[in-house]
């Protein structure tokens, strides 16, 4: 995307400050305005404007460059017109903003009050993972009363009858609007805005909530912004819509006939009376009630075709379209950014680069760990990167290669090498963002699914292996992801695997060569605690957005659990998002490895379910001496041998689950037995023990790609 700025250096997220984002596009009707009420905001911290023009032919650059003249941190940036999209040119300006927090105008949506900004800013602070916050939109003076009431009852139902902030949790609606909306850094980074067509803000509502962040509908964050369109262009306008709602988030409208009349009889009758309430004789009222059915059936019927508009012919979807209105044309799309699978596709045309020949077995090796994006404390790239420390240890050179095709991680390398520092542990590994630098390496270590496909289209490589800690191909759906994902078990890459099962998976599976390690225990954050333990407290680990934790299962467990003995204290931890629970519980949220020590030393049992591979969790909680419940039939058995040795394993019935926890709850003798035997399995399982097996493990995938016939072939390449 070719764009021009007035600053160009990379942005960083800056605490306390906030970036105020309007895209624009021949917006002189009411730019001035829009700007003169964001620049005069009142808020105790730095703020500042980006507007983001997309090739305006009338006077708006000339008015952005008035208010700059007024206020410094106002800065323009140029796009060609060809290169607007609602989402990506949102993520471009996030780019190129330094807040910890994004508000979002449109050119037409004027701030109502000299404090939207600052209750923004208070919407973040209702809970700890807020992602988003928007705000009612006012109708203007001289608008139509239909549009009005319409724009009245959309954000009444919003405020669940309260008078100030309402904070909205996953599971809840996932409504936004960016004509009024503000966004957290945080939750940008994992999941940018999606290039769409339409509904950019809806689906990113819909994306970062079932992430676990949560939303605050924010009424002290109004603007002004309301469309008064005639009949035939509003009709359309609400085919466009509709059709965006349904190709960006699945949303649907009811199909019934019947249902369809009692929509628009129910419109009609709440316009009567929000006309009624404004004092209008009964004349007027009954010249309004006929505009009402006209209006509202065109409303319905236009939106009703628009969500089902795959299903017309293209011609017809034109002539219903306000954008397309010519009609009787293909609707011609330029390019839209890269795929982010374009390595599956280059996998799938060029075939996978031979290996060349480079170090030889015994010398010190260059291995080159290729991983996906990572915030902070991510439990899969702290174990990489204790391998990464591990083979620094045993004479070996390693790099980081960030593998971000969607962009996600806008930092940069030094702050990326700083996080790995400050918030995993210090590695002399350098970190690249990209592959702009890529010479070549002794191994190649694909972490991920989608790291694979690059990992073997880079040259130069003596031998590839692939880090498997979990079988990714359960993670979504059936889908192109979880085809894309079964597919990179199948490539003959060596896998080093974070458990029996996973590697047993690896060769039964999918035909490939695997060495199996099992998850270690850091007994300097995990040990016992001379403090007393409690006989009543169950400990879940619900991190309710990763779903092969299998959430709902344990708190079904936990509400049988809480019927049989209701004295249970539960406590529950893992996400900032409070969870939906039919019992009372304490919610911790995301808590730091210091305070999960002393929760697992006070409590009773520990609950910890995976549906995958297993997690660090259960191994954590027993070197605590805290009892654990898993689910059998898994991962665990390889890892923890039988049921009742170390840990106590249940089937995947709620019913039995809960039999497990009631059983240890109620014989104190059988807890002090899990105890010692899990204190003993940590004791034997240090991550020196663990990180020994996959140093040896890469060693030897490059001594047999030494001896394989087709390192000999690469090296004629």
């Amino acid at each position: 995307m070719r764009a021009t700025c007035c600053a160009a250096d990379d942005k960083k997220a800056k605490p306390g400050v906030i970036s105020v984002v309007i895209p624009v596009l021949n917006g002189e009707d009411l730019l001035d305005e829009v700007l003169t009420a964001v620049t005069g905001q009142q808020i105790d911290e730095p703020f500042e404007v980006l507007v983001i023009d997309s090739g305006s032919s009338d006077r708006s650059l000339e008015i952005v460059e008035r208010h700059q003249q007024t206020f410094a941190a106002l800065r323009l940036m140029s796009i060609d017109k060809s290169e607007f999209g609602h989402g990506r040119t949102r993520n471009l300006a996030v780019q190129n903003t330094s807040g910890d927090l994004i508000a979002f105008l449109t050119q037409d949506a004027t701030p109502a009050s000299e404090h939207w900004l600052a209750a923004y800013r208070e919407a973040f602070s209702m809970a700890p993972q807020v992602g988003a916050a928007f705000g009612p939109h006012l109708p203007r003076p001289g608008v139509s009363p239909l549009m009005a009431r319409l724009l009245h009852d959309h954000f009444a139902k919003m405020s669940d009858g309260q008078d100030g902030p309402v904070l909205q949790l996953p599971g809840d609606n996932t409504y936004l609007s960016n004509s009024n909306s503000c966004i957290a850094r945080a939750a940008w980074q994992q999941t940018p805005f999606r290039d769409v067509a339409y509904a950019e803000d809806q689906a990113f509502g819909k994306d970062i909530m079932a992430r676990g962040w949560s939303k605050v509908y924010a009424p002290g964050s109004a603007a002004w912004h309301s469309h008064d369109y005639g009949m035939v262009e509003s009709f359309k306008r609400y085919f466009d819509e509709y059709r965006g709602l349904s190709e960006s988030v699945g949303e649907r409208t009811e199909a019934s006939a019947g249902k369809a009349m009692q929509v628009i009889a129910e419109s009609v009758a709440a316009d009567d009376e929000f006309i009624r309430q404004l004092g209008q004789p009964g004349w007027r009222r009954a010249a309004w009630r006929a505009r009402s059915a006209i209006y509202h059936t065109g409303r319905v019927g236009f939106g009703g075709l628009g969500a089902r508009a795959g299903r017309l012919p293209a011609r017809v979807q034109q002539a219903l379209s306000f954008e397309q209105r010519t009609g009787g044309h293909a609707l011609h799309i330029p390019p839209i950014g890269d795929s982010p699978y374009e390595d599956v596709a280059e996998v799938e045309r060029e075939g996978i680069v031979p290996l060349a020949r480079t170090a030889a077995p015994g010398e010190r090796l260059h291995v080159a760990w290729v991983v996906p994006p990572f915030g902070v404390g991510g439990g899969g790239h702290t174990t990489i990167f204790r391998m990464v420390k591990a083979l620094e240890a045993a004479g070996h050179r390693c790099s980081i290669w960030v593998y971000d095709p969607q962009g996600i991680d806008v930092g940069g390398e030094g702050t990326m090498r700083k996080r790995i520092a400050d918030h995993y542990m210090d590695l002399e590994a350098p970190v690249h963002a990209g592959f702009r630098h890529w010479i070549g390496a002794d191994v190649a270590v694909a972490t991920g699914w989608d790291t694979v496909y690059r990992v073997l289209r880079l040259a130069g490589c003596g031998s590839r292996a692939y880090f498997v800690q979990d079988h990714e191909a359960e993670f979504d759906a059936t889908s192109t992801r979880s085809l894309f994902a079964a597919r990179s078990y199948s490539f003959g890459l060596h896998c080093i695997c974070a458990s029996p099962w996973l590697a047993d998976m690896m060769k039964q599976r999918y035909g490939a060569g695997a060495t199996p390690f099992l998850l270690g225990v850091d007994g300097e954050e995990y040990a016992p605690m001379d403090i007393p333990r409690r006989d009543d407290t169950v400990v879940f680990y619900a991190r309710s957005f990763t779903e092969r934790r299998a959430v709902e299962l344990g708190l079904l467990a936990l509400a049988e659990v809480k019927r049989r003995k209701p004295n249970t204290r539960i406590v529950l931890y893992g996400t900032h998002a409070l969870i939906a629970a039919p019992f009372e519980y304490e919610h911790l949220g995301v808590v730091s490895h210091a305070r999960l020590r002393r929760l697992y030393n006070e409590a009773t049992v520990g609950l910890s379910l995976s549906l995958t591979n297993y997690s660090l969790i259960p191994a954590e909680m027993m070197a605590c001496g805290l009892p654990v419940v898993e689910l059998a039939g898994r991962a665990c058995e390889g890892a923890f041998g039988a049921n009742g040795e170390v840990i106590t394993l249940a089937s995947d019935q709620s019913t039995d689950i809960a039999d497990r926890i009631v059983g240890l709850l109620d014989d104190r003798e059988r807890r002090a037995e899990l105890a010692a035997a899990g204190v003993g399995y940590a004791h034997a399982h240090p991550w020196s023990k663990s990180a020994a097996m996959v140093v040896e493990a890469i060693e030897q995938v490059h001594a047999e790609a030494d001896r394989s016939s087709e390192w000999q072939a690469g090296a004629l390449i």
